[in-house]
């Protein structure tokens, strides 16, 4: 019998995109609108890939690992502690999916090197990939879209969302510190660091990576700014007539944003036909403490059913324009898919790297954690939201 070759998913989406286009289910006014809004989240999501792929060939992510083993002088909470640091800045600066796909395997091996369990160091990171998307614009795709509603209604991000991204961080380091607190018992010895391949390279990557935080702290317009950064890179490497981590043709996940381009278009057209009418109702309206739980909790729900991106679109125009309901909406869409393994890409992205270098982690151990923690951080950054509002 012949084996069927399955069809991947990049094409099933540009097919799906381009039924919708030609038979004009999506009317072309709403088309243009969905390509201004989303075209440049993609471009931004491309370039900070490369960013990250950079950095990690030059070895930042090692050195920061190996740093952090050091520091913890033989202690193995401490050390925990300090990966929960560095999940937490790789998250908030480098989105939670540069965290899943590159932190992930870089964590393991630093427990594998220290005899420590590596289990609790990984789901210590697939939690903060999701509960530390709050910080900054670029932390989750859901924040960017997010971000163009909060411009226009003339509210900062970090100004809204410090509060519930600071509930949601300490309630997941909280929780996870106590679960896990007999495995992280003990002491290890530190291992001598790795060599560096080039000092120089790592240098500008870390300098590159710092600058890049503060410009997005400060504002500036994140497409353009991850572009530079990441011809800076590109350029340094080649310059240093260092190979690239990947190939040229794996340096952009092209795959990945045709897939998330699809799944957009599909939810588009899905409101075009009245899926925002029945959402609007499950959503609720107000913006106070009962109305702003109930946003996120449909928001969590959502996303645990169909994945985070599509829940957050579909459900944006019953958040309307109000910066609380929307910045509740984020909540449930960032902090809230936790519960099943298609949650958030990031989860999907983790739990492959994980495949990857032979740490077998079962779906029921993803969604245990997704249930002690989901309800406590989105219920914990829902009222933080509004007690600084």
């Amino acid at each position: 019998m012949a084996h069927r070759r399955r069809v991947p998913w990049w094409l099933v989406a540009l097919l799906v995109i381009g039924a919708v286009l030609v038979t004009g289910a999506l009317p072309t006014q709403d088309a243009r609108a969905l390509a201004e809004r989303t075209l440049p989240v993609l471009v931004f999501v491309a370039a900070l890939t490369v960013v990250a792929e950079m950095c990690a060939g030059a070895g930042l992510f090692d050195a920061a690992a190996g740093l952090a083993s050091r520091v913890a002088g033989g202690r193995r909470w401490a050390l925990w502690a300090l990966v929960v640091l560095l999940a937490t800045a790789s998250t908030a600066v480098l989105s939670l999916d540069t965290t899943a796909v590159l932190l992930t395997p870089v964590v393991i091996a630093l427990a594998r090197r220290t005899r420590t369990p590596p289990l609790p160091f990984a789901l210590a990171v697939l939690a903060l990939a999701n509960t530390a998307s709050l910080v900054l614009p670029v932390s989750n795709l859901t924040n960017l879209l997010a971000d163009h509603t909060l411009r226009a209604a003339g509210v900062g991000f970090l100004g809204l969302m410090w509060a519930p991204a600071l509930a949601a961080i300490l309630v997941t380091v909280a929780v996870l510190a106590v679960r896990d607190r007999r495995a992280l018992r003990g002491s290890y010895e530190a291992q001598p660091p790795h060599p560096v391949r080039d000092r120089a390279l790592l240098v500008v990557c870390a300098v590159a990576v710092g600058a890049l935080a503060v410009a997005f702290v400060v504002g500036a317009p994140t497409a353009p700014t991850a572009v530079a950064v990441a011809v800076v890179l590109l350029a340094a490497t080649l310059l240093r007539h260092q190979k690239l981590p990947v190939p040229a043709g794996d340096l952009v996940p092209w795959r990945t944003l045709v897939v998330v381009l699809g799944l957009f278009v599909v939810v588009a057209t899905a409101h075009a036909h009245g899926l925002g009418t029945a959402l609007a109702r499950a959503a609720g309206t107000g913006d106070g403490v009962g109305a702003l739980l109930q946003v996120a909790a449909v928001g969590a729900l959502a996303s645990n059913a169909m994945n985070n991106l599509p829940a957050y679109l579909a459900l944006e125009p019953a958040a309307g324009t109000d910066p609380l309901r929307v910045a509740a909406l984020l909540i449930g869409t960032g902090v809230g898919p936790l519960l099943t393994p298609w949650g958030s890409l990031a989860t999907i992205l983790w739990w492959q790297r994980c495949r990857t270098v032979m740490l077998a982690v079962p779906a029921g151990t993803i969604v245990r954690q997704g249930l002690l923690l989901a309800p406590l951080a989105v219920v914990a950054a829902t009222l933080a939201l509004v007690a600084t509002s």
